[in-house]
C-alpha cells in the first residue's frame, strides 16, 4: 500500500479570510479537497495549479501568504 502525504495550498480573499485546498498524494494519484466549500477533484498532473485556480475562481482568493507584501509610498 503506498504511503499518503498531504500538503496544502492557501490563499486569502479580499476580506482577509483564508481558504485552503488540501492536496493528498497516494502513489501517482493526487486528490484535491477544498476546506471552504467541499469541492473535490482528482489530479495526476499539476495539482497545486488546479488548487490555485479553484481558489481564485470559486472564492476570489488570490493573495499568496508566502509572497512578500509591497507597500506603495
Amino acid at each position: 500500500m503506498p504511503s499518503m502525504t498531504t500538503s496544502k495550498v492557501s490563499r486569502w480573499d479580499q476580506h482577509g479570510r483564508e481558504h485552503i485546498v488540501r492536496v493528498r498524494r497516494a502513489g501517482l494519484q493526487r486528490s484535491l479537497t477544498c476546506e471552504t466549500c467541499g469541492w473535490r477533484q482528482g489530479a495526476q498532473f499539476l495539482p497545486w495549479l488546479k488548487a490555485e485556480e479553484h481558489l481564485a475562481d470559486a472564492h476570489q482568493a488570490t493573495v499568496d501568504p508566502t509572497e512578500p507584501r509591497t507597500t506603495d509610498s
